[in-house]
């Protein structure tokens, strides 16, 4: 029989009337001829509350113990779920990460998939039983210690569950019906995407979209698994069909612009009259990478003498104040005059594969903004995006300006 991977978030197991939803669900593809495996993620707000009780406990938490506790909330909404299945007359039965085994590196709290082997789910499947699997979980080999992979890692265990059976896809459940032109809520416009390729969702995910992880996009091009976003919201009789993420040869026609992602958690940081010399990259940049700070957009500016330049780039805004307390102690290093910032910025993007083959997509954009009096004060581009740094009062603006430019208001 075919396989089929469903994956339902913290929202869509928020409590018992949601599982018993979410098991009506898993019957309609049951009685479709599948063998499913179903991923659930703790019920909404529980993870947050176990978090919570472990900094309660000790601020200075062993990593272990803190991934004993956070990956308890799975638990239960694995059971429940496997309880609310047997009531529909099925067989099911519930699965911890260690059970199956999903086996991690040991980096606790956000720990990396290795390896899944099959045999157990496969015995399961040939019982006849629908598994469902705690997700954010799994054990490291040598330790025998329940590992957690990091904040909305059900997405990442579905996919990596999805690779390990062959699955025909995977289907990851949310309070949505799909991924957008951009978000609805700035724009009342957006188009919710039949198909989007893997590239496409892999730069929404990392530039601001919140649908899915990046890390479950990332596994599910590389192992080439068609995964399909849907609503847990939609009647189990009368379901839509989502976005499917796929190969881009499965797409008959791609708009050169398929969506604009924007984020708000960005930071600006300027150095000025840096010494122009070699070492200096490194000089800036090598403390910051030390210190596990992620930079993203940089510029440099060389002055008329070509003796000094200055230097601009972005970090996460969770990590501006901790970027320039390393970057003011290594200020003898670096050597430059004054360092200046901003928090106030927000990275705008134009995502699309058909940016390869059309030149001056960009300078459109670039002009449209111009003409909106919206300033740019950065800009990063690669094969298949762009994007821009602006001011923050500026990013619904600049949103609805970039939607309906390519197009995106009639998709």
């Amino acid at each position: 029989m075919p396989r089929l991977v469903m994956k339902f978030g913290g929202t869509s197991v928020a409590n018992v009337d949601r599982i018993r939803n979410v098991a009506r669900h898993v019957a309609r593809e049951v009685a479709a001829g599948y063998d499913v495996a179903v991923i659930v993620s703790a019920m909404s707000g529980k993870t947050n509350e176990l978090v919570e009780w472990v900094k309660d406990a000790n601020a200075l938490y062993d990593t272990a113990e803190y991934d004993a506790v956070v990956a308890s909330g799975e638990l239960v909404t694995a059971g429940l779920l496997a309880i609310a299945l047997q009531k529909e007359g099925l067989k099911a039965r519930s699965w911890q990460g260690w059970q199956i085994p999903v086996l991690t590196s040991d980096a606790h709290g956000s720990a990396r998939i290795a390896d899944i082997p099959s045999a157990n789910l496969d015995a399961g499947f040939a019982r006849g039983e629908v598994a469902v699997i705690a997700g954010f979980q799994g054990i490291h080999a040598e330790t025998g210690r329940v590992t957690t992979l990091g904040r909305g890692g059900s997405d990442t265990s579905a996919v990596a569950v999805a690779a390990a059976i062959g699955a025909e896809r995977c289907d990851i459940y949310t309070d949505v019906d799909g991924v957008y032109t951009t978000d609805p809520r700035v724009v009342p416009k957006a188009k919710r995407m039949e198909r989007v390729t893997f590239e496409e969702m892999l730069e929404m995910a990392s530039l601001g979209a919140k649908v899915l992880q990046v890390r479950s996009v990332e596994l599910a091009m590389v192992h080439r698994v068609p995964t399909t976003v849907r609503s847990s919201f939609d009647p189990p009789d009368a379901a839509r069909p989502g976005t499917l993420i796929c190969d881009e040869d499965d797409i008959v026609e791609q708009q050169i612009i398929t969506g604009i992602a924007f984020s708000r958690d960005e930071a600006q940081i300027t150095l000025r009259r840096v010494k122009d010399s070699p070492g200096v990259a490194a000089a800036i940049f090598g403390p910051l990478a030390d210190a596990n700070i992620n930079v993203d957009m940089i510029i440099q500016t060389v002055s008329g003498d070509q003796s000094t330049t200055d230097m601009t780039f972005t970090v996460p805004s969770a990590e501006y104040q901790r970027a320039r307390a390393i970057l003011d102690e290594a200020r003898s290093q670096i050597g430059y005059a004054q360092i200046e910032g901003a928090t106030d910025v927000v990275k705008v993007s134009a995502i699309g594969v058909g940016m390869r083959s059309h030149a001056g997509v960009a300078a459109k954009a670039f002009r449209a903004l111009a003409e909106k009096g919206i300033n740019i004060r950065a800009i990063t581009t690669s094969e298949i995006k762009f994007s821009v740094l602006i001011e923050a009062a500026y990013t619904e603006l600049a949103v609805r300006t970039l939607h309906s430019l390519y197009g995106l208001d009639q998709a």
